[in-house]
């Protein structure tokens, strides 16, 4: 009995052995073929994304540095590096109309920031006749884009012009102004919902120790506020940093012209379009925008998703 019961042993012993020597090739294989399913596959559609968004930059910045100006000769990425486009750009109007564009943008920005955070404490903190119609009113205006009324803003410069020159036409306060007004209603509404995110109890408090409405507000109220104050002014910079339609027809003048008004009339034209220049303004161009949204991304997300949460 025993000579047989000990290789029945042994041998149900090396199949075990053998099975889990073999055995985690297929639970392996099971959790790849489960991790593709559940999470690799996110990272396919990420790769697709980034390469998406990625390569028209990469195509630009090697436009800007090939001499040729010309979009057909920048099908090899990178390779030409000539910093001739970048040079040229000190021959041109460039600069000028750089300025111009920050001047116009930087006050349309904090503009922006101060007209909406006044209204918006005003509309979340009083309780006056109209302020329920005046929201109302506020989220369809914002429906309508700008452009829409570009008739009117030139006829209205136009008539304002010949009493107040410095409010017409080819004038960058009547630009400035016209940002503004055009970006109210949204910014307030923004910082609306915001604002009601701010307990009221400080208010009362601040109001027993005897502060006034206006030491409430630059004291209290905005230093809490400051990440929709950040995502304003963001949004507000890069609306009229890239605006064209709206400074094509206040400015007329090439010297009071933006950047993607003069930048414009480079390619404008089929025959002599020179999109290595383009190019070269392009990147310049951004570095603005992009120093900015590095500078005040900590405040972009918590100042989008906060105000949806009350108000």
């Amino acid at each position: 009995m025993s000579t047989t019961t000990v290789p029945a042993a042994t041998a149900g012993v090396t199949g075990r052995a053998a099975g889990r020597a073999a055995g985690p090739g297929r639970p392996v294989g099971a959790r790849r073929r489960r991790w593709l399913l559940d999470v690799g596959w996110k990272y396919l559609v990420a790769l697709v994304i980034l390469f998406y968004a990625i390569f028209p930059l990469l195509y630009v910045v090697s436009a800007s540095l090939n001499p040729r100006g010309n979009l057909a000769a920048s099908n090899q990425l990178f390779g030409v590096f000539d910093a001739g486009n970048f040079v040229a750009l000190g021959g041109t109007a460039y600069w000028t109309w750089y300025g111009n564009t920050l001047l116009v943008s930087g006050a349309s920005a904090i503009g922006a920031v101060f007209m909406g955070a006044a209204a918006a404490y005003a509309f979340s903190r009083f309780r006056f006749r109209g302020r329920r119609p005046g929201l109302t009113a506020l989220l369809i205006i914002q429906m309508f884009p700008q452009a829409l009324a570009f008739v009117a803003i030139f006829l209205m410069l136009l008539a304002l012009g010949e009493v107040f020159p410095v409010l017409g036409l080819n004038s960058k306060i009547a630009l400035i102004c016209v940002y503004l007004g055009g970006a109210l209603g949204v910014n307030t509404f923004l910082m609306y919902g915001f604002f009601n995110t701010i307990p009221m109890e400080l208010d009362e408090s601040a109001k027993i120790d005897g502060a006034t409405h206006a030491q409430i507000f630059w004291r209290i109220i905005m230093p809490l506020v400051t990440p929709i104050l950040a995502v304003v002014a963001l949004l507000a910079f890069i609306a009229s940093f890239g605006d064209y339609i709206i400074s094509k027809i206040v400015l007329v003048s090439q010297e009071n012209w933006t950047l993607a008004v003069g930048m414009y009339q480079w390619v404008s034209n089929q025959l002599s379009s020179n999109w290595g220049l383009f190019a070269a303004g392009a990147v310049l161009a951004s570095i603005p925008v992009l120093a900015l949204f590095l500078a005040l991304q900590r405040y972009i997300i918590g100042g989008l998703t906060a105000g949806s949460v009350k108000g």
